[in-house]
């Protein structure tokens, strides 16, 4: 049984778009995109630098671009398998969205692009941020966040815990860190999925009116409760109010474990969630997809863990031009 799971925020890489602008269809798809976002999303994804890309306006209309780019080259007009279970991580959760059917592309983006924008503006009311917290005895954790005055924002599983609150609260936990825990800074501009973003909500319930939200075909586990949506609306409530409650991803990996989940699919830019299926959910198979020279054996992986036969690529073309290396 297979999972397509959609990271989030922080997994940008300067560059990390370069070669998918070479698959058939993607820069012209990409291009659609970004008229919806008002962004140049092919700059940003192949020449705009680290900290550029780390600007909440633009890291997440990309990085729900670059998912929504990355499925349909994967599934070259084939439906998924409708056992697929579909999960996303903070805004990856609008990427997960759109492929399971509960928003389409159009609607995906303009609340990507309303949501980065107002959480953007919501970041620079206070200096804030987000730090990983890896290891340490999980009270302890919570325990020395809670101290220093922070949110326990994502918990992501696997030992991980990811605190958000003012950068001056941020460098109390950095100098009081729990036993045996290391403090790593994230690479964002505010204390997402917290009280701190709260008035990013009221931008996105202004916006509700102008989606068509409907009921996924793929079963779409919120980041909520780590349980699958009833509903069109009931996501988007989810979506909306995600803003300012804590990720629970560590729900949504026993979630898919508890399904009998055998084989983890993680879109680009991939890396962050596979890492921790690895350590969280022991003896699921996993594979990032990273460029598009992979997609074959993306093909191949989700017919391993699905009843489909994988499609013919034509992406042989790309690859053999070196251009994607």
């Amino acid at each position: 049984m297979l999972a397509i799971v959609c990271p989030g925020q922080g997994s940008q890489t300067p560059g990390f778009l370069r070669p998918w602008l070479d698959v058939p269809g993607a820069a012209d798809h990409l291009e659609q995109l970004s008229s919806i976002a008002g962004l140049d999303l092919a700059a940003h994804g192949t020449t705009s630098d680290e900290e550029t890309i780390k600007d909440t306006a633009v890291a997440q209309p990309l990085i729900v671009a670059a998912g929504l780019v990355a499925a349909r080259a994967l599934t070259a007009g084939a439906p998924l398998d409708l056992s697929t279970v579909v999960a996303g991580h903070s805004v990856g959760e609008i990427t997960a969205s759109a492929i399971a059917g509960a928003l389409d592309e159009a609607d995906a983006m303009t609340f990507v692009r309303t949501r980065a924008n107002a959480m953007a503006r919501a970041a620079a009311e206070a200096e804030t941020g987000m730090s990983a917290v890896l290891g340490g005895d999980p009270e302890e954790v919570l325990a020395a966040i809670h101290a220093a005055g922070l949110t326990p924002a994502n918990a992501n599983g696997a030992g991980q815990i990811v605190a958000a609150g003012t950068l001056a609260q941020l460098q109390s936990l950095a100098d009081n860190p729990p036993a045996k825990a290391r403090i790593i800074p994230l690479k964002v501009a505010g204390a997402f999925h917290t009280h701190h973003m709260e008035p990013a909500m009221q931008a996105l319930e202004a916006l509700r009116p102008q989606l068509s939200p409907a009921s996924p075909v793929l079963t779409l586990l919120s980041n909520y409760d780590g349980e699958p949506v009833a509903g069109g609306e009931e996501n988007l409530d989810s979506l909306i109010a995600q803003v300012s409650r804590p990720v629970r991803w560590d729900l949504c990996m026993e979630e898919m474990l508890s399904v009998g989940i055998t084989g983890i699919l993680e879109l680009p830019p991939a890396g962050t969630l596979t890492g921790l299926a690895k350590r969280g959910m022991k003896g699921v198979a996993t594979m990032a997809l990273k460029t598009p020279d992979e997609l074959d054996a993306a093909r191949a992986f989700i017919a391993e863990h699905t009843s489909l036969v994988p499609a013919v690529s034509d992406a042989s073309s790309v690859t053999e031009s070196g251009e994607t290396n």
